[in-house]
């Protein structure tokens, strides 16, 4: 593709590709003229995708990336995120290539993003209750088990669908992103998120009804649950020391401070007395109870204050308008 006509474009849609080539052409057919470019990157796809699209697709927009070796879904998009930009894209558009997300509904997904209302824009599943009923049970519980997890560790308290696939991100946000630190692999889209918030991006969900065929997806829940869970922990202790203790300091940072200690030495007051009363069978004093009740009930209160601070302090202004 000429780079002329790249570099001129607005939106870059970013397909990652491994194991679509069923699905493939049908996705790049349904991408609009509202793109100027779309980067299809080849993950070392067995079924080699990008000769496939290469051989097939007429279409002068399209220009085909490879990875020597199988990186992960996330290393794909960043190949194409660094291409886009590299091209002069404004809208880094990503879509997966298992047809799930219809193309059609792009400009839906950006409109925000062109209105300044927001620097990263991403379908959410849920808000269709008749399309839910399409979506396999156990993908269902496993993504609502995500989404519950997502809130916490990336600060995006009003998001849902975390690991949804179809998004958009502005190219000003995208060039302040640590893309090497990000993950490489099916955690992509969360960690994102968590890094979306340590810049203070505005993040927006745009309803978006799912197209469920014979393609098999390459994320299995089962399979990533305990990795997403202990990643989703360590960025949620790292979010909290970035924007309450590096960042800034506040009293939702003192109500965090004060409030695990004083629920943890209750708690270990409480089981070590317990555990002794039944041992000894001596029934614990009033001041025993005492001095574990309150240092828990103290705790507790303090972090849900500090829960409270946090659900409203959801980034509100859009970051790219103040970027050069």
């Amino acid at each position: 593709m000429p780079r002329e006509a790249v570099s001129a474009a607005v939106i870059a849609v970013v397909i990652p590709c491994y194991k679509v080539r069923d699905q493939i052409l049908d996705v790049l057919a349904g991408i609009g003229d509202e793109c100027g470019a779309v980067y299809v990157v080849d993950d070392a796809c067995p079924e080699e995708t990008g000769k496939h699209v290469e051989a097939q697709c007429r279409d002068p927009r399209v220009r085909v990336l490879r990875h020597s070796e199988n990186r992960g879904v996330g290393a794909a998009t960043q190949t194409g995120y660094r291409q886009a930009l590299s091209d002069g894209a404004e809208i880094l558009v990503k879509l997966d290539g298992d047809g799930q997300m219809d193309p059609a509904q792009i400009p839906r997904l950006v409109r925000p993003i062109l209105d300044a209302r927001a620097d990263y824009t991403k379908g959410n599943r849920f808000y269709d209750l008749d399309a839910l009923q399409q979506m396999p049970r156990s993908r269902l519980v496993g993504n609502a088990v995500l989404s519950l997890v997502s809130k916490l560790s990336t600060g995006y308290w009003g998001i849902l669908d975390p690991t949804n696939g179809f998004t958009a991100l502005h190219a000003r946000v995208a060039e302040r992103l640590p893309l090497p630190k990000i993950s490489e692999r099916f955690f992509f889209e969360s960690d994102l998120l968590f890094r979306l918030n340590v810049l203070r991006a505005v993040v927006c969900d745009i309803p978006m009804t799912p197209r469920y065929g014979a393609e098999k997806s390459n994320l299995l829940i089962r399979r990533v649950i305990g990795e997403f869970l202990f990643k989703h922990f360590a960025n949620t202790l790292k979010r909290i020391a970035y924007n309450y203790f590096l960042r800034n300091f506040s009293v939702a940072s003192l109500e965090i401070a004060a409030g695990l200690p004083l629920l943890a030495f209750g708690g270990w007051i409480g089981v070590t007395r317990w555990l002794d009363s039944l041992v000894t069978g001596v029934p614990a004093t009033p001041g025993t109870v005492m001095l574990a009740a309150l240092p828990i009930v103290l705790g507790a209160q303090l972090l849900l204050a500090f829960l409270a601070h946090d659900v409203q302090d959801v980034p509100r202004e859009p970051l790219h308008p103040r970027l050069d």
